[in-house]
């Protein structure tokens, strides 16, 4: 029987992920389907070329949320059920998954930036918070949001690796999940690389070339 609550934790979690909030936040507040203009990617970014910077805010935050809320679940309640690293690595890794093939939306999700920045947030404060001033340097200095989000990927389990044992205590089921998140989260931006190198992509604020 225990061995059930890990796979249910992870079903949850995964169908908490597939819940697509660019979609439903833009739907709700009667804007244009983030699927049909700019990038044609449901996250907080295209949500942005909509014009409205509090549809994106609500977007990146509920992404988030999703990706932190069965981490934190599991760190706060698991233990009865035996429910510890293993089952937060999995959590974690499945609510990732969810927001990039989405049961509800037709596996059609986004790139998971917020979501995967979630996580982190859920496995530590610490650890979510280099990862996101990691992305925000990068953002300001070269105003590009792609670059910003697979520079922070790459480095997401290094902080993780780095600070072993000086501010958290590393586990390799996590350590691997992350690097998962960041291996994927770099696929789902081949395009955006393409057009970085091409000098092609679009920057912050600016609307999709």
């Amino acid at each position: 029987m225990t061995a059930v609550y890990p796979l249910l934790a992870a079903v949850a979690a995964y169908l908490l992920g597939s819940l697509s909030f660019a979609v439903i936040v833009t739907r709700v507040m009667g804007l244009s389907d983030p699927r049909t203009y700019g990038s044609k990617n449901p996250g907080a970014t295209n949500v942005l070329r909509s014009g409205s910077k509090v549809a994106a805010v609500v977007t990146l935050l509920l992404d988030a949320v999703k990706g932190w809320l069965p981490v934190v679940l599991v760190h706060w309640f698991g233990k009865p059920y035996g429910l510890e690293e293993g089952t937060i690595a999995l959590v974690g890794l499945a609510a990732f998954l969810g927001h990039l093939w989405p049961v509800f939306f037709r596996f059609q999700g986004g790139k998971g930036v917020a979501t995967a920045l979630g996580v982190l947030v859920g496995i530590n404060a610490w650890l979510g918070l280099a990862t996101a001033v990691t992305w925000l340097l990068i953002a300001v200095f070269f105003r590009y949001s792609s670059l910003a989000s697979l520079v922070a990927a790459v480095f997401a389990p290094v902080f993780y690796l780095l600070v072993d044992g000086a501010v958290w205590y590393a586990e390799q089921s996590i350590a691997a999940a992350i690097a998962v998140m960041a291996m994927l989260l770099v696929w789902r931006h081949r395009e955006n690389i393409k057009r970085l190198l091409e000098g092609k992509e679009s920057k912050l604020g600016k609307p999709k070339k």
